[in-house]
């Protein structure tokens, strides 16, 4: 697991340049779900691919940008499916962006997890990983130093709603409407890895995704995106959840697959759950 770990903070490392330097504009090239694929992600995926390819305990590899899983080394323990630069298009105005890494055993699956890191690229770049528990880090001087670790409270309050706001279903926009007015504030950037980010830092709150009427089963990718934060949100003390069930335990039948997705502390989970029992699947 260490040299894993060793691999990410190089890729973070080297992405940080890139960010600083490359390119911003658009490729003529789409992702297997139609995504126009800006330059920074293809040059962000190379850099990751590259280095887990020289770890020789990384079996296979699955990128967001890649269409199909890559064998890297037989003899292999550990899968690994990672976004290489979440919320890219938001780095040509200057808003933070990240990567994020599901390491897995055995299989592509929730409950196969067994740790998950991410790294929010800002004013400050830090590495998040979580294992047993969670522990934050910060690049200083070309080095990645332990700062703190992470420990959700029961309640936050902080609520970041993702989606287009059109398309929810009627219950999810009251219950969104009852939060603010409950005294919650708004913290929204439209980069996954910058907001949950932030609700972990803060303590707590709310960070959704729901299913839409355009996208009845969300946008965010399970492997890549919901997975390993559901990770990090339980092992901090949090939750994860559909809006029905446990995040981890939904299946995946396709490395492409989404969900809708609620990540939060223990309170806002249990409110989205009354919620959406009225209105089950």
């Amino acid at each position: 697991m260490n040299e894993i770990l060793e691999a990410i903070k190089k890729s973070a490392v080297a992405i940080k340049a890139l960010i600083e330097t490359g390119d911003t504009g658009k490729s003529d090239n789409e992702n297997s779900t139609g995504d126009t694929q800006l330059k920074l992600d293809i040059q962000s995926d190379i850099i990751i691919e590259d280095l887990f390819a020289q770890v020789a305990s990384v079996k296979a590899i699955v990128s967001e940008e890649q269409d199909e899983i890559k064998n890297v080394n037989a003899d292999g323990e550990y899968l690994i499916a990672y976004d290489p630069l979440d919320g890219s298009s938001l780095v040509d105005v200057n808003l933070s962006v990240g990567s994020i890494f599901g390491i897995y055993k055995n299989d592509f699956t929730g409950d196969n997890l067994v740790a998950a890191v991410y790294v929010v690229f800002g004013p400050r770049v830090e590495l998040v990983i979580a294992t047993d528990e969670v522990k934050m880090y910060r690049l200083l001087n070309g080095d990645f130093h332990f700062m703190q670790k992470i420990v959700l409270n029961p309640k936050g309050n902080l609520k970041a709603p993702g989606s287009t706001q059109s398309c929810w279903p009627d219950h999810h926009k009251k219950m969104v409407d009852d939060i603010f007015n409950d005294g919650y504030r708004l913290r929204y950037s439209g980069g996954m890895v910058p907001d949950l980010h932030q609700i972990l830092l803060k303590g707590g709150g709310l960070f959704s995704y729901p299913g839409t009427s355009d996208r009845p089963k969300g946008k965010l990718r399970q492997l890549f995106e919901v997975f390993p934060f559901a990770y990090v949100y339980e092992q901090a003390g949090g939750a994860a959840i559909d809006g029905h069930q446990r995040v981890l335990d939904i299946k995946t039948e396709h490395i492409h697959d989404t969900s809708p997705c609620f990540f939060g502390s223990n309170v806002e989970i249990n409110r989205v759950l009354e919620v959406y029992k009225e209105h089950a699947k």
